[in-house]
């Protein structure tokens, strides 16, 4: 598998395109990565059946710290993932590609869970019983917060990425800091295990 900046000048135009084409179907907004991306700056990004970037150990940013509400009432925070990986997926009941992605979710949780790994899913804009009928229907077995009237929530995000940028998959390493980022619809259960299996295999 290639990663890291290497795609030449011709690649990077059709990377661009693919990504513009994925974020359509679900973004009303781009944020600063989507930005970075257009300007020609590809670093860490690799054309396919997904856009995506893996962040080196040294330039991670900062854990991120949350606290929010689940889908059945319990409270969820960053502090109860302490020294694990984490998979964060932001969705919504309505978006098509959050539908069409729910199923590799679902496998690749099942696949790296016994590994080590945690997944739990960021709901921007449903209420508990869309959410609930949402992972009844595909099969979700992790949980999610909800985000929606959730101010803090959605602030403790923001650094990482545009809410409105649904679907968005973050990979966070044993530290909280982001070590991988999907950019639209995930296409292919196999690439998200193998990015979680290389920060399960990391010492922190």
């Amino acid at each position: 598998m290639k990663r890291g900046g290497r795609a030449t000048r011709a690649g990077a135009s059709v990377v661009a395109l693919a990504l513009a084409v994925t974020l359509a179907a679900c973004t009303s907004e781009n944020d600063g990565l989507v930005d970075q991306y257009r300007s020609g700056s590809n670093q860490g990004f690799i054309a396919g059946d997904g856009s995506f970037e893996e962040i080196p150990a040294e330039r991670r940013g900062d854990p991120i710290v949350f606290q929010g509400t689940s889908v059945d009432g319990s409270q969820i925070s960053s502090a109860d993932y302490a020294g694990r990986v984490v998979v964060l997926n932001f969705w919504y009941a309505g978006c098509g590609p959050c539908r069409a992605e729910a199923p590799l979710l679902a496998d690749a949780y099942a696949a790296t869970q016994p590994e080590g790994a945690d997944f739990l899913g960021v709901n921007i804009y449903d209420g508990p019983e869309q959410a609930r009928s949402f992972e009844t229907t595909y099969g979700i077995e992790y949980p999610s917060v909800l985000a929606r009237g959730d101010a803090d929530l959605k602030l403790a995000f923001a650094a990482s990425t545009s809410l409105q940028a649904a679907p968005t998959t973050l990979v966070l390493d044993k530290q909280g800091r982001v070590a991988a980022r999907f950019i639209g619809q995930l296409r292919e259960a196999p690439i998200l295990k193998t990015i979680v299996r290389d920060a399960l295999a990391e010492t922190p």
